[in-house]
């Protein structure tokens, strides 16, 4: 489950890290008076949200109205803009990155420092790997302070500065265990006259550990409509930032298919994980629930049929007959009556999987 970010920077302010003062409105008119420069930031659970214009600056109250009506007016990678969380302008004199990451190979969360905050950590990641600084933490002993320690002085901080940094990578990983994070990060923290300041905040928390969170049902951060549904009818689904909306029965077979289309050039618009032994009802609910989203301008169904039957998923395609470019790859049980139907019907079914892939790109033109 993503957090929003102004319901992440509360559990951090929460664990005791130095979070920017803010609050969050529906309207422009809940803008309070404004005494010294203001940014105003669309509340959508994506990232690169200032690439597409959804972080704005003002100095005044009537210039924050105008920016806030802006921002509430606006969609960000298909996702519409409801709340704008209002904070004031740090004095930033660097910008850093700290965040926790549970790594699922050594079974152990992973403490990670840059001193190249305000990027994103992938293309740091990519373009400069030696500035990047990373620490597996003993989940039973915790992170300690002189671990931490050692690594914001790996990213060259000292002094006062580094026992800061120290201090807040602790609390952040305290709330990372107690909140059973997968992914805890503050990018940019940022340095200013009155010390370390998080002017951002991402929090993902384990959805298999949500009975034992204290989080208020009716303020869920499932926010999108397609996301309501999708949990509604017991299906996977996220968010994603592109154009072909991938469906298919099993999380490791629908992140192949990701990689496959992004292969070839294509940007994922959602990932849909049917599930094993999915129906024609689940199917024709799948299909609704990716053409809700504007952005989505083919659907790519890569069907492996083991408990899962093709031709129970051929019948839930004919039924929905959607509306947008279709590409259908189908292999296992009932492979051949499911592929017949689906013929029958003027689909065209190809028998490869990067087949699929690229003829989804193609059809983006």
């Amino acid at each position: 489950m993503k957090l929003q970010e102004y319901q992440a920077a509360d559990l951090f302010r929460q664990a005791g890290i130095p979070v920017a003062k803010g609050y969050l409105v529906t309207a422009p008119e809940e803008i309070r008076e404004v005494d010294s420069p203001v940014v105003l930031k669309a509340q959508v659970r994506v990232g690169k949200r200032g690439k597409h214009g959804g972080i704005l600056f003002a100095d005044t109250r009537e210039e924050a109205m105008e920016k806030a009506g802006r921002l509430l007016d606006m969609q960000i990678q298909g996702l519409d803009v409801n709340e704008v969380l209002v904070a004031e302008k740090a004095d930033v004199h660097s910008e850093y990155y700290v965040g926790m990451v549970l790594d699922r190979q050594t079974k152990r969360p992973v403490l990670i420092m840059t001193s190249e905050g305000g990027m994103d950590i992938e293309e740091v990641a990519a373009e400069h790997p030696d500035r990047i600084a990373k620490y597996p933490v003993d989940p039973v002993m915790g992170l300690r302070r002189h671990e931490a320690m050692y690594l914001a002085e790996k990213i060259g901080l000292q002094g006062d500065m580094m026992k800061q940094m120290a201090g807040i990578a602790v609390k952040l990983y305290n709330a990372f265990d107690a909140y059973d994070g997968e992914l805890a990060e503050i990018n940019p923290l940022v340095a200013t006259p009155d010390g370390l300041l998080a002017i951002d905040a991402v929090f993902n928390i384990d959805d298999n550990a949500l009975y034992r969170q204290d989080f208020d049902k009716e303020k869920s951060p499932l926010v999108t409509e397609r996301e309501k549904k999708a949990s509604e009818h017991g299906l996977a689904y996220v968010d994603l930032d592109g154009e072909v909306a991938i469906i298919g029965c099993g999380a490791g077979l629908v992140m192949a298919t990701l990689d496959a289309v992004a292969e070839y050039g294509g940007n994922p618009a959602c990932f849909l994980d049917l599930g094993g032994g999915a129906t024609a009802e689940d199917t024709k609910h799948a299909l609704d629930i990716v053409q809700m989203k504007n952005s989505v301008a083919i659907i790519y169904l890569n069907i492996f049929g083991g408990i899962t039957q093709c031709d129970r998923i051929a019948e839930g395609i004919i039924e929905a007959a959607p509306q947008k470019p279709t590409v259908i790859r189908m292999l296992g049980t009932n492979e051949e009556k499911g592929k017949e139907m689906l013929r029958q019907a003027g689909y065209e079914v190809v028998d490869d999987m990067t087949e699929g892939a690229k003829k989804a790109v193609e059809l983006l033109g």
